[in-house]
């Protein structure tokens, strides 16, 4: 297996939640994950509950001001994608977070497929503003601010079920993918898609997958090794 990743010039990796659980983040669909715990959380995630509902609107704004992205450092997994980015041995660290732990870490050639939390975005006029900018208004006792230009719905920079990825994107992680001998699946229950897609053009491609995720994935016949070991432990004995 070490063997597998040491010999590997071209490597695509795609995260996902799993890298950022040991910085405290919880994930979404593990033993503890927050949809795991609470199913009717996923209703912050839905872009028409978004919109329809102020209540709904009002949790997920609890929700921002209480997220532990704010305060949560890299981990020795975040940092091992730095040293392998700094080897010349990265095609592209395509992410399913939203916590930019990967670039707060020194990474450079990150893909956001889901956004990121770090900004607020206007559905109406598109403007794009600083999270910083914001959650001082909820500290002021706005439950649902709006937008200071037009009046519009206010929502984090993140990707909602119901919303389109951005198609640049998913254009430079396909090209990250396509561009590899190896492909490096870490922390991510590969069940949402296009991210999962990805292996798949991966598998198509011949390059081989390798899976890092404690909990089983729809992949793991297909790779070509699986680890459950933790990330953090791991992943730096990989890359080195």
């Amino acid at each position: 297996m070490t063997d597998l990743v040491s010999k590997a010039r071209r490597i695509a990796v795609l995260t996902g939640a799993g890298i950022s659980t040991a910085s405290g983040i919880p994930d979404f669909r593990g033993p503890q994950g927050l949809w795991t715990k609470n199913p009717a959380a996923q209703a912050m995630f839905d872009i028409d509950e978004y919109v329809a509902s102020t209540e709904v609107r009002a949790e997920a704004w609890k929700f921002r001001r209480a997220a532990a992205a704010w305060d949560a450092e890299p981990n020795a997994g975040h940092r091992a994608l730095v040293d392998l980015e700094r080897q010349g041995r990265l095609t592209g660290l395509i992410t399913q977070n939203v916590d930019g732990l990967h670039q707060k870490a020194g990474s450079v050639l990150v893909h956001e497929l889901h956004g990121t939390v770090w900004y607020v975005d206007c559905l109406t006029c598109a403007d794009r503003v600083p999270m910083a900018e914001v959650l001082p208004r909820l500290e002021a006792g706005d439950p649902d601010p709006a937008c200071e230009l037009c009046g519009g719905i206010l929502k984090s920079a993140t990707i909602s079920f119901g919303q389109s990825l951005d198609q640049a994107v998913i254009d430079a992680a396909t090209r990250a993918t396509q561009e590899a001998d190896l492909f490096l699946a870490i922390g991510t229950s590969l069940q949402v898609y296009p991210a999962a897609g990805l292996c798949d053009l991966a598998l198509r491609a011949g390059i081989p997958l390798v899976i890092l995720n404690a909990e089983p994935t729809p992949y793991d016949d297909e790779a070509t090794a699986v680890i459950t070991t933790p990330i953090e432990e791991t992943l730096p004995g990989l890359v080195a």
